[in-house]
């Protein structure tokens, strides 16, 4: 039990601060919202986390296994939707300083819209999904009980909100503040063309 139990936090780690998707989004929503634009993406990331495990100890593993199609609708529709933000971020219109304050004070853009973003950037990342087919057909044991595996799950989902969230909150330190500010629009449309670039390779990815 050990060493599967290390095994999953091995693999999960290496696999969570790979960056991506749900890092290119935190660090967006960080960067546009604040602090709390970030730890509500990262939650959201945590739950979308949630969907795959939910579909994992139901079985349905074995189900995207033998309907590729399945997974290929998830492709296009996460493929799609990361286009769609990263087209937004790129294409948006500066905004004064005073303005983008004003906003976030009066909760413009929405704890709940950034918590939809991390959700649905997760829960229709195929290859979360592949990762969670890998993990619990080749890692964890058959014979694994399903407390164990529900364990399991719950770290995985943890270790997304723990290590998003310390993006967030490194990205919105008081000490770096002055730093992030005179580049922010430029890190928003760099994390606006790697969202970009990652929903375009997904979509015309062939494998």
């Amino acid at each position: 039990m050990e060493s599967q139990f290390f095994a999953v936090a091995m693999i999960t780690l290496l696999a969570v601060i790979s960056p991506g998707p749900d890092f290119a989004m935190t660090v967006r929503n960080s960067l546009q919202n604040g602090r709390v634009g970030g730890l509500m993406t990262a939650l959201g990331i945590a739950c979308g986390v949630s969907v795959h495990i939910l579909y994992t100890l139901l079985g349905f593993t074995f189900v995207l296994m033998e309907n590729l199609w399945l997974l290929e609708i998830m492709k296009y529709l996460g493929a799609s939707y990361l286009v769609w933000i990263g087209l937004k971020s790129l294409f948006s219109k500066k905004k004064d300083n005073q303005l983008v304050q004003s906003e976030q004070n009066i909760g413009s853009f929405g704890n709940g819209y950034a918590f939809r973003q991390g959700f649905i950037c997760n829960a229709l990342n195929p290859k979360t999904a592949l990762f969670f087919i890998a993990l619990f057909t080749q890692v964890v044991l058959p014979e694994t009980s399903l407390q164990t595996q529900v364990g399991f799950g719950l770290f995985i989902a943890c270790a997304h909100w723990i290590w998003f969230s310390c993006v967030a909150i490194a990205l919105t330190h008081q000490k770096l503040d002055t730093v992030i500010t005179k580049i922010k629009d430029g890190l928003e449309k760099v994390t606006g063309a790697c969202l970009l670039g990652l929903g375009l390779k997904l979509l015309f990815y062939k494998g």
